[in-house]
């Protein structure tokens, strides 16, 4: 019962909408970040990035997550279309880069597909004025293992070449956030 009550805390802790972020003409703030693609480790540069066209920049709470797990294989589904756009996308959350390389090689979520970077201090999270909540102590995936992290927002920002924020996301259930997402890049390159 105690652990059922900390799962649906957590899951509503992991739901809440956004309260802050960078908006639409603002700066993103170029990151480097150590990511990983079907588990095998890169670096990320945003600035390396946007040089090839618009980054998809989505926040989540945490890997192996209910929600995190439905936005996570919606991108992977759909990064065809967000590279037939010329969009690239990359998802970041406060996962150890070790937890989102089993998460990034998982069938079921990334699958190989989808890059996710480690923001392990919350500070890129931070830079993009997203609220970072404190790690919560009995909070589990949907493995059953322990979430030893903060959580950042569910917030995706649309970031053009140049730098600046073309459309900031939230406040969206996991699947519309990535519809919407694709829908923006698209009418980017229309």
């Amino acid at each position: 019962m105690k652990k059922g009550l900390i799962s649906l805390f957590c899951s509503f802790v992991l739901a809440l909408p956004a309260i802050a972020a960078l908006q639409e003409g603002d700066a993103a703030p170029d990151f480097n970040l150590r990511a990983s693609l079907g588990g095998e480790e890169f670096d990320f540069s945003l600035a390396d990035a946007r040089a090839e066209g618009p980054v998809v920049v989505y926040f989540f709470p945490s890997a192996f997550t209910r929600g995190c797990n439905i936005q996570a294989h919606e991108f992977a589904e759909n990064m065809e279309s967000f590279e037939a756009a010329g969009a690239s996308v990359i998802g970041v959350s406060l996962d150890s880069i070790e937890r989102l390389n089993a998460f990034a090689s998982d069938p079921a979520y990334c699958a190989g597909k989808l890059p996710v970077a480690s923001d392990q201090d919350g500070a890129i999270a931070r830079s993009f004025d997203l609220d970072v909540r404190p790690e919560r102590d009995g909070a589990v995936d949907t493995r059953g293992v322990a979430i030893d992290h903060g959580f950042a927002e569910r917030v995706t920002f649309i970031v053009l070449p140049d730098g600046t924020i073309a459309r900031t996301i939230g406040e969206l259930t996991p699947a519309e956030n990535v519809l919407a997402s694709l829908d923006t890049v698209q009418t980017l390159t229309q």
